[in-house]
């Protein structure tokens, strides 16, 4: 990651981006407003109050959970604030990746500087400090129900336990914060159980998978022009003015964009009364892909709010110089669980039409292109595999595409008794994104095969300028090579953002 090249994202008490997290994720360095700390300490500093009061507050002077009604000493803060942390962190099954670590770290840090929590200012800066500094923690991404499991590990981390990656070791936490050069704090009130409280798992992991899905739209439509012009399509179907017919948004702009692909296309107007009218996974991308754009529009504005809102439970707010403790229910993933069970469906359309027309490029019974796009006489399997690999990504996404929140069980006892099942509908909805980028990049390796046949006709501004991207790394295939380096290189295109850079110019601002 490139920590000092990147641009600071600023986190304190104006909102937080979806592409921000995303930027501190991939490596962005975090400054803290000012005025957030301020607000930070002087809650802190009226916490003392609300201990001496003798008023019961969930998870300050009580336990947790169905442990509700159990009174806890305020001797002993950092000790029981540790404990909670220790005992919540259960999580199983292999780590969160940094990326994922470092996102949910962001929207923690983001909540807590809004001053709500209780929490001191040292909490949020040694947290900031970490990600500016490489620190990481070990944290499993498995056994979450919504919340609580992975932050806990990260809770740990944050005060010196745990485990911790560092400069490519994995370290006891107190080891990586002291190579790092990060003062090891202790935790004061709240500061276990305001990091464990909130649906910041969800967030984080949400953000980065409908970000990356917002890009792979885009490259999906890039893949379906060039794979009608291949197969001599009818574009007659993406006409403005037959969209403005269904005037859905995600529809007309798709179709928007489609035209400024293939704007310009030798091997269309070549073929321009080829064919009357295409099978659906051609004719019909822009009410897919545009229906998809629609509901990552929603998506977007659900983790939007989220990532701006304040999920601890529970809240404090000043009144007549006191503190006042909300008890509440804000920690409950279910807007964003479900945004994401929806993203999850999503990305299964966008999957099992490209798999579609990479099945359609490579049967010459369907195609009217050599068998498994190579030259004609030629014994070689050439295209024969991808599509299958396509097909079993598509398949493994249609699974991922049922719903997590519909499993919703009682925990803790019962007092816990309806829980969003969040963190695994986040985990699936990007791991369905990346199996749609390698989805997509087979489609492209094929479409990309099949312009060398309509030579020396050109493609489209956009999508020649794709073809061109593509054939830079992998050339044109005429024997029975290893073909999983050509899909890998094709894959790293999609997703690490060279297509879309690419796609965007061609159709930033294009108009008919």
């Amino acid at each position: 990651m490139s920590r000092d090249a990147a641009c600071a994202v600023t986190i304190g008490t104006a909102g937080t981006s979806i592409d921000e997290v995303v930027a501190v994720a991939d490596g962005a360095p975090v400054l803290l407003d000012a005025t957030a700390l301020e607000g930070m300490a002087r809650t802190q500093s009226l916490m003392a109050g609300v201990l001496s009061s003798g008023r019961p507050v969930y998870g300050l002077t009580t336990g947790v959970g169905d442990l509700y009604g159990v009174t806890v000493g305020a001797s002993r803060t950092a000790d029981i604030q540790l404990a909670m942390l220790r005992s919540h962190a259960s999580g199983v099954g292999e780590p969160h990746d940094e990326r994922a670590v470092r996102a949910i770290m962001t929207t923690m840090i983001t909540a807590l500087a809004r001053g709500f929590s209780g929490v001191g200012p040292a909490l949020v800066q040694t947290m900031a400090a970490m990600l500016d500094r490489g620190v990481t923690p070990w944290a499993p991404a498995q056994g979450s129900v919504g919340y609580l499991t992975a932050t806990a590990h990260i809770g740990l981390s944050v005060f010196g336990f745990g485990r911790s990656w560092f400069e490519g070791e994995l370290l006891p936490g107190d080891e990586a914060l002291r190579r790092a050069g990060i003062e090891i704090i202790e935790p004061g009130p709240r500061e276990g159980h305001a990091l464990i409280s909130g649906t910041y798992e969800i967030t984080g992991v949400g953000a980065l998978a409908v970000h990356a899905a917002r890009q792979l739209v885009d490259v999906a439509d890039a893949a379906g022009a060039l794979s009608l012009e291949v197969l001599r399509g009818n574009s007659r179907g993406f006409d403005a003015r037959l969209q403005a017919m269904r005037p859905h948004p995600g529809q007309a702009e798709t179709a928007r964009r489609l035209r400024a692909l293939l704007d310009g296309s030798a091997i269309l107007e070549a073929n321009r009364d080829h064919r009357l009218q295409d099978a659906l996974s051609l004719r019909c991308i822009p009410q897919v892909h545009g229906s998809v754009r629609d509901a990552l529009a929603e998506v977007e504005r659900v983790i939007g709010i989220e990532i701006d809102s304040v999920t601890d439970n529970p809240v404090f707010v000043i009144e007549d110089g006191e503190l006042v403790a909300l008890p509440g229910g804000n920690g409950h993933g279910a807007p964003i669980a479900l945004a994401l069970d929806y993203l999850a469906i999503a990305i299964a359309e966008v999957s099992t039409m490209s798999q579609a027309r990479s099945d359609r490029l490579t049967n010459h019974h369907l195609s009217e292109l050599p068998p498994f796009l190579m030259a004609a006489g030629s014994a070689a399997s050439g295209f024969m595999i991808p599509p299958y690999a396509a097909a079993a990504l598509a398949g493994e996404n249609r699974a991922l595409a049922a719903p997590a929140t519909v499993h919703t069980v009682s925990t803790s006892a019962g007092q816990e008794d309806h829980v969003s099942m969040g963190t695994t509908a986040a985990i699936k909805a990007r791991t369905a994104v990346a199996n749609a980028a390698t989805i997509v990049a087979i489609e492209l390796l094929c479409a990309a095969q099949a312009v060398e046949f309509h030579a020396p006709l050109r493609p489209g501004a956009g999508t020649g300028a794709v073809y061109d991207a593509i054939r830079a790394l992998v050339p044109h295939r005429t024997s029975d090579t290893e073909i999983a380096p050509d899909i890998e290189a094709v894959r790293l295109l999609v997703i690490d953002g060279t297509l879309h850079d690419i796609i965007t110019a061609v159709t930033k601002g294009h108009h008919d």
